[in-house]
């Protein structure tokens, strides 16, 4: 049997171990016995806290035992050279990890597109495999939101020393790593949004771009149907994206949709270039030279825009000269371009916009003052008043009329909407997401609002998205699309979007609203509900979700939790958002992209292929208890009166936003003190995961399975993890919270006079419910099928160890008003980037 434990720490380990000897040349002042005392400190961590010492007596033990620094000021320069030291022995085991990225992923036992194909010729099923293909679509979202760390130029070296760690250039790498000691690793001030959209342009440009070709022409290489050009499409947030965010503003949006269309007529330009060195014949060369021409003023001019067909002609008027004069020479890579074109059109990625209900009703409230619509204000009156003023008035909104600069900008940025189609084509944007919707108002209203902006039914070419992302959206969620499905209005819209409907569902608030459990749960059922209602219909219902990074996002194996839809979910695409930190560290290189990709198209196919049963009637029952069960347990730790202020004074809650790592603002609401409403659902998540103890990530489920047990049903439990593949999805992944928790590093916390019964309280829960994962699951240990993923956390909890104790040390200083408070804090904020940056997705 294969012990893919020792593979990785053969492939991965060691070769860490060898490189990470560099470091003792890297160019840090005063800093040649780091290296030293280092490991000297993560000795004293780790059984400090095991023998239950604080983190002040382990910091304080450590430089009384093993250096001569005797003033505050050199201790604390000292503690922040070890952030940055092991800052750079995190980006180096990433490097590493991801140098080998293609061995590994042979370990991980996943389903390849090439099984899926070899099971289809088995059981006859390959014409209903590209049946599937040719309707099927994976649409990757990707978004600004705060998880990523890493500036852009930090990126650029990382991929650099990717590359030499493939290639074993030992010179190159320890160039790279002395780069590195020298490279700040945070941004001096916060970057904008369209900061944040040319960041993750350039994962467009460098990976995804021929990443998407390469992957297509692999997936369709046996397929002689119709080719599905929609199969792989990229959605963008950035310069969107304005729930909460101020900053992102029309101009804003304008300008990411230019840099989208500029950059991809670049990389047109590029591979156009290439080509022409080898294309070199008789008039395909002179289409080709004004082809480039063309390409080359688009670059640079908004006035001298190509549509999809003035590109798309010229190269398939070259392939056909191809073809008839010569042969037939090069044209698998005439072929690739016409591809991306197909792929990418004008546009390059889909900019959606957002905005919260909330804005919505606001400016609804003021249109109805300014045009004297009503003697009530718009909250007050009725839905059949309500109906009226939105249909039967023919409004044309002056912006000018509205004095707040947000409420303004929803006008003056549905009016703009139409021209970026007229410059990128009709998929550079066309959607529309309303936040926190829970009344069937929040959708109808936007239509208006297209209406009102002076657009005809004609040119409303968006699909207008309800966001259900709290327990209240979700549970008015079927009754809002019966109502929509049945409006004669709205129905005619639908029809001309093909009758089809998106619906986003939030992991992230429902996570945070009702628990890991619950969230998901509910989640499931809202999907079912709403694909019942859709097919009644004849509507065609598309799920999109925002599931972030770790579980505690709703996040986890994204493979494994879609293959996990039973069939009475739509399984018509696979849409989510990919955020921040998991751009980089799951779709950063090509080798990532594609196999993640893959990942997700074979899970679009797994219920066309094997048939998976939906859920019994008695597992949903199950289902429904351990959900009440677990939501009880976390909405009485919400309750209890030490919940937010133990967030606020032992977490780095507050530093996180202090970070420079995003445009928008860390909370929703102005209130000075912590209210949990205002709380983002990453900043939140974030904080327990920089505690390790990761609440968000199980917390409930060990009581809930404890009280089935009590009840003697403990085997039902059993019976469901391995019958039930959703169940065992959610379990799955909340084990990977639970791997990465660690109570020890808190320990001292329940002799504290404010907060110890609160930390004996979730330190009860997390040793329950590990011990109940382990009892269904009959598994020894956390993570016990995922024996790659479960080595990697452990390396990198040791890289970052000293890191928490750190980050703890300083809290503690900041609790005993320091005289340094100021440089505690700091330190507290720059311990952030090394601990989110190892955990990759935040939990």
């Amino acid at each position: 049997m294969i012990n893919k434990k020792q593979i990785f720490d053969n492939l991965v380990v060691n070769q860490y171990t060898i490189y990470n000897n560099l470091f003792t040349n890297l160019p840090y002042e005063k800093m040649q016995n780091i290296g030293m005392l280092l490991p000297i400190l993560y000795n004293n961590s780790q059984q400090g806290f095991t023998n239950h010492l604080t983190p002040l007596q382990i910091v304080e033990d450590f430089f009384t035992r093993y250096t001569n620094m005797n003033t505050e000021e050199e201790q604390i320069n000292f503690l922040f050279k070890i952030i940055q030291y092991i800052e750079r022995q995190v980006v180096l085991f990433d490097s590493i990890e991801d140098a080998h990225f293609k061995e590994l992923v042979q370990l991980f036992n996943n389903t390849t597109f090439q099984d899926d194909l070899n099971y289809s010729h088995t059981q006859h099923k390959t014409k209903a495999l590209f049946d599937k293909l040719a309707n099927f679509s994976v649409r990757l979202v990707l978004t600004a939101h705060p998880t990523q760390f890493y500036p852009p130029y930090v990126l650029h070296i990382i991929q650099k020393l990717r590359d030499a760690v493939t290639n074993n250039q030992f010179t190159t790498i320890d160039d790279l790593l002395k780069q590195l000691g020298k490279t700040s690793f945070f941004n001096k001030k916060k970057p904008t949004p369209l900061d944040e959209a040319k960041s993750i342009i350039y994962y467009l440009e460098k990976v995804y771009y021929d990443g998407t070709v390469h992957l297509f022409k692999n997936i369709n290489k046996n397929n002689h149907q119709k080719i599905n050009y929609n199969l792989l499409q990229i959605g963008f947030w950035p310069g969107g994206d304005r729930d909460g965010n101020p900053f992102v503003t029309a101009q804003v949006t304008a300008e990411v949709a230019e840099e989208l269309r500029k950059t991809l007529m670049k990389c047109y330009y590029q591979q156009l270039k290439g080509l022409r060195e080898k294309l070199t014949f008789y008039l395909v060369d002179d289409i080709l030279l004004n082809l480039s021409n063309q390409l080359y003023k688009s670059m640079f001019s908004n006035d001298y825009l190509l549509t999809f067909s003035e590109i798309l002609q010229p190269l398939q008027e070259a392939k056909r000269v191809l073809i008839e004069l010569h042969n037939g020479l090069f044209i698998d890579d005439l072929q690739d371009l016409i591809t991306a074109v197909h792929i990418f059109k004008t546009h390059f990625a889909t900019l959606d916009i957002r905005q919260d209900s909330s804005i919505h009703n606001q400016l609804m409230n003021l249109i109805v003052e300014k045009y004297n619509l009503s003697k009530s204000s718009y909250i007050k009156i009725n839905d059949k008043e309500k109906y009226k003023i939105l249909f039967d008035n023919k409004l044309l909104l002056d912006e000018n009329l509205f004095e707040d600069e947000v409420i303004k900008d929803v006008v003056v940025n549905i009016k703009q909407l139409k021209y970026i189609q007229l410059m990128n084509g009709e998929q550079a944007c066309n959607r529309y997401i309303i936040s926190n919707a829970t009344s069937v108002f929040d959708v109808l209203q936007v239509y208006a609002f297209f209406i009102w902006c002076n657009y005809t039914t004609d040119e409303i070419n968006f699909d207008i998205v309800p966001l259900f992302e709290t327990i209240e959206g979700m549970t008015n969620a079927a009754s809002i699309l019966e109502l929509l499905f049945k409006d004669k209005i709205y129905k005619k819209h639908l029809e001309k979007r093909n009758n089809t409907q998106t619906i986003m569902l939030g992991f992230s608030d429902g996570t945070k609203d009702a628990g890991y459990l619950r969230a998901n749960w509910d989640i499931y059922k809202t999907k079912e509900k709403l694909t019942t209602i859709a097919r009644k219909h004849n509507i065609k219902i598309i799920f999109f979700d925002g599931r972030g990074g770790p579980p505690a996002r709703g996040g986890g194996k994204t493979h494994r939790f879609y293959a996990a839809q039973g069939n009475d979910i739509a399984n018509e695409a696979i849409q989510l958002t990919i955020q921040g930190q998991t751009i980089s560290s799951m779709y950063g290189h090509e080798a990532q992209f594609k196999y993640n990709c893959e990942q997700l198209i074979t899970a679009g196919l797994h219920n066309e292929l094997y048939k998976d049963a939906s859920p019994t009637k008695q597992q949903k029952q199950l289902m429904n208890e351990l959900a009440l069960l677990s939501y009880d347990k976390y909405a009485a730790l919400k309750k209890h009166p030490k919940f937010l202020p133990y967030l606020e004074k032992m977490s780095a809650l507050k530093y996180y936003n202090l970070t420079n790592i995003g445009s928008r603002p860390g909370k929703r609401g102005q209130a000075k003190k912590l209210v949990f409403s205002d709380l983002r659902a990453i900043a939140f998540v974030s904080a327990w995961s920089l505690l390790k103890q990761n609440v968000p990530g199980y917390f409930g489920i060990g009581t809930a399975i404890d009280t089935f047990q009590k009840q003697g049903k403990l085997e039902e439990l059993q019976k469901l993890f391995h019958q039930f593949p959703f169940f065992k999805t959610l379990i799955l992944n909340s084990m990977m919270s639970l791997s990465k928790s660690n109570f020890e590093l808190t320990a001292y916390m329940k002799s504290d006079k404010e907060f110890s019964t609160f930390w004996k309280i979730l330190y009860k829960e997390y040793e329950l419910s590990k011990k109940m994962v382990l009892l269904i699951s009959g598994y020894e240990s956390l993570m016990q099928e995922e024996p790659i993923s479960k080595a990697s956390i452990a390396e990198r909890e040791k890289i970052v160890l000293p890191l928490i104790t750190i980050q703890q040390y300083a809290l503690q200083k900041i609790h005993a008003n320091s005289k340094h408070k100021s440089a505690y804090e700091k330190m507290v904020m720059r311990s952030l980037f090394g601990n989110i940056n190892a955990s990759r997705n935040s939990a």
